[in-house]
């Protein structure tokens, strides 16, 4: 699952949400091997030395409870909680990626990633990346007060919502990520599956013979999530009814 941009003023209630998403944990961890997080999971997170974001305990707590069971987390970063360090990993057990990922899952390959940035070869969005990925700047940004750096998160955090982010589907032509999809084909032409989250709309779309990409809507609207039981990979909402 992905997008679940948690503390997030997008939501009438994020405390809601992250039961919702706690309740979603509890109902899968009886039959999941593994549990992979495509990113955006906080609407923004940036960890100080000593100091992490007010919040989140419960899905902190439940991150705790189902790697201490044995069940294997990933945490693939997203454009809007790309700035952690080891809190995740050192306290709640995740695995975490910052890159895509390409696997063998019984049997079936897939490329795995948060989605952003790829195929997208827009100036504006490669001169934002620059800036998230730049060390010195985080630096830098990390001397200011987070009174001041919080207020500034939220409202960049809704602006990029209200961007090409959350856009309705723009067909296939026009959509980055199959665009990225088909391109990577050609080069890896034995993936089955292309996972992402980032566009905040559920597709799972054929790209050839065994080969499908799975955009993971997010927990904002559709409360979505796919699930992998060793033959196809099926989109689902929790709690439809």
């Amino acid at each position: 699952m992905s997008d679940a941009h948690l503390g997030s003023v997008s939501h009438d209630s994020s405390i809601d949400v992250e039961r919702k998403l706690c309740r979603w944990f509890d109902a899968v961890k009886h039959d999941a091997k593994e549990i992979y997080l495509l990113g955006d999971i906080f609407d923004y997170w940036f960890e100080y030395k000593n100091v992490v974001p007010r919040g989140f305990t419960r899905v902190l707590g439940k991150f705790s409870e189902l790697t201490d069971a044995g069940i294997p987390i990933y945490f693939f970063i997203g454009n809007h909680d790309i700035w952690l360090t080891d809190y995740l990993s050192t306290e709640c057990g995740l695995i975490v990626k910052r890159k895509p990922v390409v696997k063998n899952i019984d049997g079936k390959v897939f490329f795995l990633a948060h989605g952003d940035g790829l195929g997208d070869e827009s100036w504006g969005f490669r001169f934002v990346r620059k800036i998230y990925h730049n060390k010195f700047l985080r630096f830098l940004y990390a001397a200011i007060h987070p009174r001041w750096t919080m207020a500034f998160a939220s409202k960049w955090s809704n602006y990029s919502r209200m961007s090409a982010e959350i856009a309705p589907f723009m067909g296939e032509e026009k959509e980055h990520l199959i665009q990225f999809a088909k391109e990577e084909l050609k080069r890896s032409p034995e993936i089955n599956y292309f996972i992402f989250g980032h566009r905040h709309i559920m597709l799972n779309h054929p790209l050839k013979d065994n080969s499908n990409i799975v955009i993971l809507g997010d927990w904002m609207s559709y409360f979505s999530y796919a699930v992998f039981d060793s033959k196809t990979v099926e989109l689902k909402q929790f709690e439809k009814d």
